[in-house]
Order: C-alpha cells, then sequence, then structure tokens
C-alpha cells in the first residue's frame, strides 16, 4: 500500500526542526565515534547498480551499504554509542571527560557503577552494549518473545545481561523504562515517549553521519539533490529522521522526495500518517524484517517525518526476502551484496512500486528517478540470512570479493 502525506513540505529546515536534530550535531558525532575501534575509519560504500536500475526502469539506483560500517553489522553502531556518550557528558558535567578518550575507556573506574538499559530487537541492543563495554559501565538489554536467540547470543558476546519478556517489542520498551525507575538505572533507548525525549534525539542525530557521507560521495556541486529519491526503513522512524533531516536541512526546498518504507503488519508509521500524529501498527507485528517491527511510532521522530516524508508505503515479508536474493546474486555490472531483512526494504520498496505503474507514478517514479535506498545492516543474524537467500553471507562476500577484483583488472 501506499499513501501521499498531505502534510510534506518543500520549504527549507525548519529552526523548530534544526532545535531537535541538525546537521552540526551529526557531524560532532561522527567525530566523536571517529575514534572507536568498532566504527571503520573510512565512509561505508555508496555502490551504483546499474542493471537493477535498467532492470526495474530508473535512471540510476545507488545503494548506501552501512554493512560495512562497524563489525556490529548495521547502521545501529552510530546511534546507541553516541547516545550514551552524550548522557554520560551531561551526568558527569563536572567531570571534564573527553568524548574520544571516554569511548576509548579512559574513564571506566568512574563509570564502572553505572548500568544502562534498554529494549531492541537486536541491532540497537548490540551497539549499545559493545559501546558500554568499551566505556566501561553496566549493561542490561531486555529482550521480548521475538527476538532470535542468534542475535541473543551476538547481544550477550559483549557483556551485557540479558532479561527475556514474553510479549512484543513495545511491552520491552515498557518493561526496561521500568525497570531503570525501580533500579536507578539510565534507559538509552531509539524510540522516544512521553517524558523521554533527549536520548532518542541523540541516538537519531549519530544517524546523520549516514547522510553527510552520502553527500560527499555524490560529489555535487549544485544547490540541487543529485538523488531524486531516497527510500527509508520505518521502524519507529529514528532511521528515516535521522537521515531526511540532514538532506533537508542541507537541499532545503530542493530536497529529494523521501519515502518511508515498513512491514505491512508492523505498520505504525503509515497510521501515523493516515491519522496526523504518532500512533500504533494495526497488524502483529511478527515480521521477517525484525528491524522494523515495531508497534508504536517514535512521537519525537514523527515531528520530523510529518514535514518531509512525502509517501508511506508498506510491503510483504516475501518482498523484503526477493530483495534480499536479488542483492545477493549480483550481475555483471552490479557487485553481488550481502543485505539484510531489515536492510532490503528500499529496495523491496522501490521494487514494489515499479512493479505497478499506478503506484509508481504517483510516488513520481520513472525512467528519470535517481534513487538512493540504504542498506542498513548486513548478516546481523547469519543463520536466518542463510535460510531466507539460500546460501551464506560468506559465500556472497566471496563472489562480492571476486567482482571486485575483477573490476580493478
Amino acid at each position: 500500500m501506499l499513501l501521499t502525506n498531505p502534510r510534506s513540505t518543500r520549504a527549507t529546515y525548519p529552526e523548530a526542526l534544526r532545535a531537535i536534530l541538525n546537521k552540526s550535531a551529526a557531524d560532532e558525532s561522527g567525530v566523536w565515534l571517529s575514534s572507536w575501534d568498532q566504527i571503520c575509519r573510512s565512509p561505508t560504500p555508496l555502490w551504483s547498480l546499474p542493471d537493477m536500475a535498467a532492470a526495474l526502469g530508473v535512471a540510476s539506483l545507488r545503494l548506501k551499504d552501512e554493512s560495512f560500517r562497524s563489525p556490529l553489522g548495521s547502521f545501529k553502531a552510530l546511534g546507541a554509542p553516541i547516545a550514551l556518550m552524550r548522557l554520560l557528558l551531561r551526568q558527569w558535567y563536572t567531570h571534564d571527560l573527553n568524548p574520544r578518550e571516554l569511548i576509548e575507556g579512559k574513564f571506566a573506574p568512574l563509570l564502572a557503577n553505572v548500568t544502562v538499559i534498554s529494549a531492541t530487537d537486536g541491532n540497537h541492543g548490540k551497539s549499545l552494549a559493545a559501546a558500554a563495554r568499551d566505556i566501561g559501565c553496566q549493561c542490561v538489554i531486555v529482550l521480548h518473545a521475538n527476538v532470535s536467540i542468534e542475535r541473543e547470543h551476538a547481544i550477550a558476546r559483549y557483556g551485557a545481561r540479558i532479561i527475556r519478556i514474553p510479549g512484543g517489542y513495545d511491552e520491552s520498551v515498557a518493561y526496561a523504562a521500568k525497570l531503570a525507575n525501580e533500579n536507578g538505572w539510565h534507559v538509552v533507548s531509539d524510540t522516544s515517549y512521553e517524558g523521554y525525549e533527549t536520548i532518542p534525539r541523540d541516538v537519531m542525530q549519530g544517524y546523520g553521519v549516514i547522510s553527510g557521507e552520502t553527500i560527499a560521495q555524490l560529489d555535487s556541486n549544485t544547490s540541487d539533490s543529485p538523488v531524486s529519491h531516497v527510500f527509508l526503513q520505518g521502524g519507529v522512524g529514528g532511521l528515516a529522521a535521522g537521515v531526511a533531516s540532514y538532506f533537508w536541512e542541507h537541499y532545503g526546498a530542493k530536497r529529494p522526495q523521501f519515502i518511508v518504507v515498513e512491514p505491512q503488519q508492523a505498520d505504525c508509521l503509515y497510521q501515523s500518517a493516515m491519522v496526523g500524529y504518532a500512533t500504533t501498527a494495526t497488524g502483529t507485528v511478527d515480521s521477517v524484517m525484525a528491524g522494523l517491527a515495531c508497534g508504536e511510532a517514535s512521537p519525537l521522530a514523527w515531528k520530523i517525518l510529518e514535514r518531509c516524508i512525502d509517501q508511506f508505503m508498506t510491503i510483504d515479508d516475501d518482498d523484503a526476502i526477493d530483495a534480499m536474493r536479488t542483492l545477493s546474486t549480483g550481475t555483471r555490472h552490479d557487485v553481488p551484496l550481502v543485505v539484510g531483512e531489515s536492510g532490503a526494504a528500499g529496495v523491496a520498496g522501490l521494487t514494489v512500486l515499479m512493479r505497478n505503474p499506478e503506484l509508481a507514478t504517483a510516488a513520481g517514479l520513472g525512467p528519470d528517478s535517481q534513487i538512493l535506498v540504504i542498506g542498513t545492516e548486513g548478516a546481523t543474524a547469519p543463520t536466518v540470512y542463510r535460510d531466507l537467500v539460500g546460501e551464506s553471507a560468506e559465500s556472497v562476500l566471496a563472489r562480492q570479493r571476486e567482482w571486485t577484483k575483477a573490476l580493478e583488472h
């Protein structure tokens, strides 16, 4: 399904929104994280996929590959760590903490009794656990019933204490807040709720690093965006807000068109666009796109999204799986890519729209369209990836290395 957002505007980036998310804080976040050994020193690849673009009937298709961002395997390495760092800098402002030294563990003795907690579908919790370990504080992660054992083990490897609860993601968010209140812990969540906005803002601010890198890689010398459409994953809305706000501030009224994609059964942003305020999903919220299986939109993220997302759409799980398989195969001109279930949502959304001429027209898509998608994760659950794609991530990466080697020659 596709819904055009009547509240979207092409005005310059409003000052009221700049107070929430802005380029300056995003760029600062990138500088702070650059000294962390869990962040790659070079920008993540911006792959061009000309054969897929031709097959879909668009002028160009580029994929920003966040699987290269970190050994943690996803874009979430930009969010939780920067939010934790900013939290500690605020709380211990009298100790003159240096951000670079903080992430390197230089203040571990001071912070040894600090405990942070969060609910997660997987990637956010893993990134928070890794940052807490390296900074030197304690970490508790709340997992709901639908989080796989494989993802649980991946988080536990970074030293986090795991608490399992029944129910879904939204129940785990509420339980994490309850435990924090009872124990004097600090919630580091990527979704906002009443009375809790500062840390989710910081998480989203970290995601702006993706936009800054992408704009530099596109190497455009004009005020017009070199891409016409950006497809963004849904979830609670944090990634979409973090990425879109940076593009909007940079290009102003000449920003690209933004399309948010989410699972049909986890359509909280689609429903929010229908009613005009942050609300809940109408489905079961249980999706193979684990990172997008969220039942309630972040009210803070919605303040950004309601003004700049041009279309909201939903896709089936099978659409995401098909996109994963297509990306893994590669062609003579398209590199084989390891893109996880949630990471493939943008390509899946584009594919669904281009298969339906009426929907494509409604989204302003055609032969002149220049598309950007964000591959938000690699095979963060390797067994799930192998089962869905039909081969291991290692096998796809081996083909990727051969492809790049052949290109060099």
